[in-house]
């Protein structure tokens, strides 16, 4: 089959390899017909994330029809057509029991190397190197999904692939990103980035209660999504003090909650940004946290800091002194993602959400090494792209 792997720090190609296989007894086989590039991809494909091995197949969004599944899978039958949610879990450990899906103790073959990392492994993932499994992931033509019966969720014929496939990861990520503020009706939430998983964070406020969305960027159209389509008000931080700002739209008091959607390669203005991006280009640093920084310094006094955005390792020159003064409470991980599909899906379903609106690119899966150049450089006004196969 044909399968986009990692060859190293910013080299992807797509290769000839081995379909996968059913090795035991609750895995499925899924002949992918959408997949996607996820911004923490661009981790990958930069090279910050460590344990990637040269030949691993990348993607974690994707969705298909099920082929083939092993004796023990009760839920699935061959033909169903699947979306796939990006984090591997067990179903019967301590966490899959309380729907913390992601924290899965049983999922991550590898979890030796997490739980040093780490201090404990979390789930499994699909695509996202050997330090959470190394499963191959869903950018190719066939994937193997372990423990199919607590995945895979079932969708209906008619819906196009374009409005099912962010189920797997990025509009659960943005809902749950947007939950864990512990949202009032009449909240103001500032959302710094407004990539996919910002925009979805937007939406997810306002359909959790907030009276206004704050949308911080650099990227115009993105910006442009996040006021035009999104309704948000928008900042764009090279034109602005943000923290300024924010104080003067809130009255002084700073936003209620601040989600993080950016994560561990933030960009900045300011000298700290510099010198991260420096640190971090020379390997004496694993992370850009320009983003959080900010975020803990504007949020308001007894506050949430919800964080979607990947982080990798260790973060410099953190204003915890702020967040302890302020009383700010942190929320973030990996997304429960089986938690949220089918209450998204029926959202999907009845016309409350159509998360199709952020695609602008749609290509074939042949043209993966010029997409993941394309998203990772933001040309061509890019801002999601899915990949099919043809």
């Amino acid at each position: 089959m044909k399968a986009v792997c990692w060859q190293g720090a910013k080299q992807v190609e797509v290769e000839r390899v081995p379909d996968p296989q059913i090795l035991n007894a609750t895995d499925a086989i899924i002949k992918i017909s959408s997949t996607a590039i996820c911004g923490s991809d661009l981790h990958l494909y930069d090279g910050f994330i460590p344990e990637m091995q040269k030949g691993d197949i990348l993607g974690h969004e994707f969705m298909g029809e099920v082929m083939e599944v092993g004796p023990d899978v009760k839920n699935l039958k061959i033909g169903d057509r699947v979306v796939v949610p990006f984090a591997i879990g067990c179903g019967h450990c301590f966490f899959c029991e309380r729907k913390e899906y992601s924290f899965c103790d049983n999922s991550n073959p590898d979890s030796t190397m997490a739980d040093q990392v780490y201090g404990h492994s979390g789930a499994g993932m699909f695509g996202y190197s050997h330090l959470f499994g190394g499963f191959a992931g869903g950018q190719a033509e066939y994937a193997r999904v372990p423990f199919a019966n607590v995945g895979p969720l079932v969708v209906p014929p008619g819906v196009e692939d374009e409005k099912l496939l962010f189920l797997s990861d990025i509009f659960p990520t943005g809902y749950m990103a947007a939950l864990n503020c512990n949202i009032q009706f009449g909240d103001t939430i500032a959302v710094w980035g407004c990539g996919p998983v910002g925009l979805f964070a937007i939406q997810s406020a306002y359909l959790l209660g907030a009276e206004r969305v704050i949308a911080i960027d650099r990227i115009p159209e993105r910006l442009a999504m996040a006021e035009r389509v999104c309704k948000a008000e928008v900042l764009n931080y090279e034109e602005c003090d943000v923290l300024d700002e924010l104080r003067i739209k809130t009255g002084g008091r700073g936003p209620d909650s601040c989600i993080d959607a950016v994560g561990m390669e933030a960009h900045g203005t300011n000298f700290y940004s510099r010198y991260e991006k420096t640190k971090a280009a020379i390997h004496l640093a694993t992370d850009r946290p320009v983003a959080l920084r900010e975020a803990i310094q504007a949020c308001r006094k007894g506050g949430t800091i919800s964080i979607p955005g990947v982080y990798g390792g260790f973060l410099d020159k953190m204003p915890m002194g702020a967040a302890f003064a302020k009383g700010l409470t942190f929320k973030m991980g990996q997304t429960h993602v089986q938690k949220y599909m089918p209450a998204l899906l029926d959202m999907i379903l009845s016309g409350g959400i159509d998360p199709s609106f952020l695609i602008t690119h749609n290509l074939d899966l042949n043209d993966a090494p010029e997409a993941y150049k394309l998203f990772q450089e933001k040309k061509d006004s890019c801002i999601k792209v899915i990949m099919k196969n043809h």
